[in-house]
């Protein structure tokens, strides 16, 4: 009986692995299949740099302003009912984003980040239900699929507007791995009776109140900001180095691929430390050094400024993403955690694009945008001093939240 038992759970196991596998490679390819092709899309619909800014802008932006409605949905729906309608949407808004009216180019984007948003805040506290012993290190492959997604995104985003002819058709088509997951996730999606309400402390006042939970959301915000200036802006800055399109989205791709390497590593690399402080210093300085050697450094030394870069950013997200139900004790709180993080953190980070566009439709020269992204990678790794140190969220024998 056990020895059934214990296949049915590896069983469960493996199949959690591969959903959530699927479901991450649908939630980078969105945004980063969009920044290849600004320049086309500038050029078809006559929107001016601010717009175009605003277009980068607007999915990051939905992501902040729609993850604090993941924990609220999970509630009232179950968190696997909230991933599956969540997945239906995103594919929605991808068919929206590349119909012809320039309107749609926004609503469509709008709802590709609220998507986007509600299911990225869902899967860590489902990671942290059903594999809770190594929720860390579960958080690195579902990093990993994220990471690979974004390549395949910013690497056959000129491939697929080619082939089919048309830029809208392009970002249509992306439309069809979202539908896949949808179904994958509501045929074989976990089924498991929602826990009791809980009547103890962990309210979102009450982690408001926990300098911890500020730390982690902040850290989120600053190095996410980093990540969607990357994803919107970096091919636009490698062509005004004098690479053409294809090759900047190329570059770009190849730093998205080599994420799969830290995103995957990252976790186990922190848990050779009490603290994840050192792993964060690393990757961030890896950030720091790809940055300036792909935007000001010698131009034979772009696949180093790639490598770097990729190892960097791959390394910080899996960390900062890993904090979520490293700093939590159940995942009740990381659910709340995980909506206050990714929901004030995106917020932040959207205005990373932004400022980047502004800097643009003022003609800032490419030594300045440098500065104003190492000033933020910076500000990230002074955070990571605060929200790595070896503590944690709980709820203690009166029922109240409190940090160990």
């Amino acid at each position: 009986m056990t020895t059934t038992s214990d296949s049915e759970n590896r069983r469960r196991l493996v199949l959690f692995l591969v959903l959530m596998v699927l479901v991450g490679l649908n939630l980078r390819p969105a945004l980063s299949s969009l920044a290849p092709l600004l320049v086309r899309i500038q050029t078809t619909t006559g929107l001016s740099a601010l717009a175009i800014g605003a277009l980068t802008t607007l999915p990051v932006l939905c992501l902040g302003l729609f993850a604090p409605l993941a924990p609220w949905l999970s509630k009232r729906l179950g968190a696997e009912r909230t991933l599956g309608l969540a997945l239906g949407m995103l594919a929605v808004g991808l068919v929206l984003r590349g119909l012809p009216p320039n309107p749609l180019l926004f609503i469509g984007t709008l709802l590709v980040g609220a998507s986007i948003g509600v299911a990225g805040t869902l899967l860590p506290a489902l990671v942290k239900r059903e594999i809770p012993g190594g929720a860390d290190l579960m958080t690195g492959v579902y990093t990993m699929a994220l990471c690979l997604g974004g390549a395949l995104g910013a690497g056959l985003s000129i491939p697929l507007a080619e082939w089919l002819g048309s830029w809208r058709l392009g970002l249509i088509s992306w439309a069809v791995l979202a539908v896949a997951a949808m179904i994958a996730w509501q045929r074989c999606m976990p089924r498991r009776q929602a826990p009791p309400p809980s009547s103890g402390g962990g309210s979102m006042r009450d982690l408001l109140g926990q300098p911890l939970a500020w730390q982690v959301m902040l850290l989120m915000g600053t190095q996410s900001s980093i990540a969607y200036i990357i994803f919107g802006w970096l091919p636009t800055l490698l062509q005004l180095r004098g690479y053409s399109d294809a090759q900047a989205g190329w570059l770009m791709s190849a730093s998205v691929m080599v994420q799969l390497l830290s995103a995957l590593g990252a976790p186990w690399l922190a848990r050779l430390s009490r603290d994840q402080r050192p792993a964060l210093l690393m990757v961030l300085g890896c950030v720091a050094c790809g940055l300036w050697l792909l935007l000001l450094g010698p131009e034979n030394w772009r696949w180093a400024g790639v490598v770097l870069l990729g190892l960097g950013q791959g390394g910080s997200f899996s960390l900062t993403l890993s904090l979520i139900v490293l700093r939590t004790a159940t995942s009740r709180l990381a659910g709340k955690l995980s909506g206050l993080t990714q929901g004030g953190g995106y917020t932040l980070a959207a205005m990373g694009p932004l400022a980047v566009g502004l800097l643009l439709q003022f003609e800032a020269s490419l030594p300045v945008l440098t500065a104003v992204l190492l000033a933020i990678t910076a500000t990230a790794a002074g955070l990571a001093l605060l929200a790595g140190r070896n503590l944690r969220l709980d709820i203690d024998e009166h029922g109240e939240l409190i940090t160990r």
